[in-house]
């Protein structure tokens, strides 16, 4: 095992079981409030694993993180998509610039935005942009890994430690996003292998293909298979193989909010994949994740059933950047207006 490999499986051995007994003390302040019980279903299951997650069950997760990992994949040369990579970079520019549509979300929802570039074909010009990049894109899986089993793990341990970062800054919530040209062919394929699908069940148009386009999509996820091997029982393998650097990134922040003991909410279909990875490296970690939101990606549903999760939001979207994930929080924050703010049985004076 490589040093770095060692590095992880360390860090990871930090990861504990969020608390139960906080988690019933939560569960008795919600059945002492003045309304049907349990009647807000995912609402109050989410707030009493935040509650479990953060060690409280007056939890106030207040300061919250888009965290947007940004990284080109080299596959976009096999036309996967419908736009060149420079558009990766340039989205990244945008969200320093508070431009794009998860900014413009964030700021309802109360969230400061956190692009993150781990892989883009340049370094980042904009000063809110963290440049943590492991290597300038990836290869083109179709023809050869998307990265070394090295740069993988690099890429996981950088995503721990942008987490770690944000907890030591005072963020208390982590939300998951991603920018890369060409990351739901990488997603795909990472799907297609893990769950032992035919590449055309679990590929989508992404951003809007067309039917020759997708074609090319499944043709480039079926050659990637073949020519790579990837071993379904080993993430970090499917990462280097076929997966993508931003993939990597958010299965570091799922690995990383575990460590740091902070509720990380899943957004759609990448990020549903790159928590499904982490599980595959630690299955605690997943005690820390929240659905949010199931892309209409077509592995989307697939992968939600596999974490054993639902998604409460089923909205169609399938933008990205955090979008869903942002959309689940506002779910949230009705939950802890209403933990907060309506009576008790007792100070309502209802039998």
């Amino acid at each position: 095992m490589m040093e770095l490999e060692k590095e992880l499986k360390q860090k990871m051995e930090e990861i504990t079981p969020i608390d139960r007994q906080v988690m019933e003390a939560a569960w008795k302040n919600w059945d002492g409030l003045c309304k049907p019980l349990r009647g807000l279903g995912w609402l109050e299951e989410a707030l009493v694993q935040i509650a479990g997650i953060m060690r409280d069950d007056r939890p106030h997760p207040d300061k919250r993180a888009v965290v947007i990992m940004g990284a080109d994949n080299g596959v976009v040369k096999e036309g996967v998509t419908q736009t060149d990579q420079s558009v990766t970079m340039q989205v990244l520019e945008n969200m320093g610039n508070d431009l794009s549509t998860a900014c413009v979300m964030s700021h309802q929802a109360g969230c400061d935005m956190i692009p993150v570039n781990i892989g883009g074909l340049t370094d980042g010009v904009h000063p809110k942009i963290r440049n943590r990049v492991v290597r300038y894109g990836t290869g083109n899986i179709a023809k050869e890994p998307a990265m070394t089993r090295e740069e993988c793990v690099k890429a996981i341990l950088t995503g721990i430690e942008i987490v770690k970062e944000l907890k030591e800054e005072g963020y208390q919530l982590i939300v998951t996003g991603e920018m890369g040209i060409g990351n739901t062919t990488t997603s795909a394929a990472c799907a297609a292998v893990l769950f032992g699908k035919d590449p055309a069940d679990v590929t989508g148009r992404g951003a809007g293909l067309s039917s020759e386009g997708l074609n090319r999509k499944i043709n480039a996820i079926r050659s990637a298979i073949a020519v790579n091997k990837p071993d379904p029982k080993d993430a970090i393998d499917v990462i280097a193989k076929v997966g993508g650097l931003d993939i990597a990134g958010m299965v570091g922040c799922y690995l990383g909010a575990a460590i740091c003991q902070m509720p990380i909410l899943i957004d759609g279909f990448i990020s549903a994949v790159s928590a499904y990875l982490a599980c595959i490296l630690n299955q605690t970690a997943k005690e820390y994740m929240i659905p949010t939101h199931c892309s209409a990606e077509p592995a989307a549903k697939m992968i939600m059933e596999k974490l054993g999760m639902e998604a409460p939001l089923h909205a169609g979207m399938h933008l990205g950047e955090g979008t869903g994930a942002i959309m689940g929080l506002s779910l949230i924050d009705q939950a802890l207006n209403v933990y907060y703010h309506v009576a008790t049985f007792e100070g309502g004076h209802v039998e």
